[in-house]
């Protein structure tokens, strides 16, 4: 079973020179990719000086994480693809329990056990809950004593190759952020670090900013995948309710995303036509506790 690595990045030059050689220990036979989308910071100038042996793949203009992502993706040659940030350091022996969930044919997806350093603290991150509540998809972090999970994170994962590129890869409406990856087994043997503060993302946007793009994801996520009649009769009933509860809460991000997720609605139901055949558990089944 071939693997590769694919490592997006944007303006990390950073933490490309501090998390490269980690991944080259801990992954010595793996191909290696760096999807650069569109750098200004010396990212493509620092692989190609102190990484030769990486592939560098140089995006000319700004594709977002997930068209970054899936550009990468297009380029590896392992039937399965390793999925980390530039953030991310994975420790010794982390491959090894993640591949061996691949012997089951009908798994898609694994997940790394993340430990997420935020501020003084580390976190166990990784493995994922959901449930359908009044029409919305409320996601939040598990107990990483299962290997079962609502979804395998973008930014630490392996998703088998030929069922990636069936689904078409990570969907482009939910660039530059979020939400493009809860669209799958969670491995607690396989251990990265995650420097979560460092990230672009966090460095770059600000909070508001940051929410009101996951709010807009989370809606482009339901309008574009809901099927179950009952789910979609509570959604339509409970978001005006939602939004006038944002307003008493002062969550304008919540009133913000919402209304840039309705000005790319015809754009989301096309994509919800393209999804379409793909569809085959209903909505309720996908909750996970």
């Amino acid at each position: 079973m071939s693997v590769s690595i694919v490592i997006p990045n944007w303006n990390g030059a950073d933490l490309l020179a501090k998390n490269l050689p980690s991944v080259l220990a801990a992954a010595p036979k793996a191909e290696i990719i760096v999807s650069d989308d569109a750098s200004d910071d010396g990212s493509v100038a620092l692989i190609k000086e102190k990484f030769p042996n990486i592939l560098l793949l140089e995006n000319t203009s700004q594709k977002g994480f997930a068209g970054n992502v899936n550009s990468g993706v297009t380029r590896a040659t392992g039937d399965i693809v390793v999925l980390l940030n530039t953030d991310i350091r994975p420790e010794i022996g982390f491959l090894d329990p993640l591949l061996d969930h691949f012997g089951d044919p009908k798994v898609f997806a694994a997940g790394c056990m993340d430990r997420s350093v935020e501020g003084k603290e580390i976190v166990l991150r990784g493995r994922g809950v959901a449930r359908w509540e009044k029409g919305f998809f409320i996601h939040s972090r598990g107990d990483v004593d299962k290997h079962t999970t609502a979804w395998v994170n973008g930014g630490s994962g392996a998703f088998r190759k030929d069922i990636w590129q069936k689904l078409d890869g990570m969907d482009a409406l939910f660039n530059p952020f979020y939400w493009e990856d809860i669209d799958l087994v969670f491995e607690p043997k396989s251990v990265v670090v995650h420097d979560h503060a460092t990230g672009a993302i966090q460095q770059r946007y600000s909070h508001f900013t940051i929410n009101t793009i996951a709010y807009r994801n989370q809606f482009i996520f339901i309008w574009k995948n809901l099927s179950e009649r009952s789910v979609i009769i509570d959604h339509i009933i409970w978001t005006p309710i939602r939004l006038v509860q944002a307003i008493f809460r002062f969550d304008f991000a919540f009133i913000w995303g919402y209304l840039k997720a309705l000005f790319i609605l015809p754009r989301i139901f096309s994509a919800r036509m393209r999804a379409y055949p793909l569809w085959c558990i209903p909505d309720r089944k996908l909750s996970l506790q």
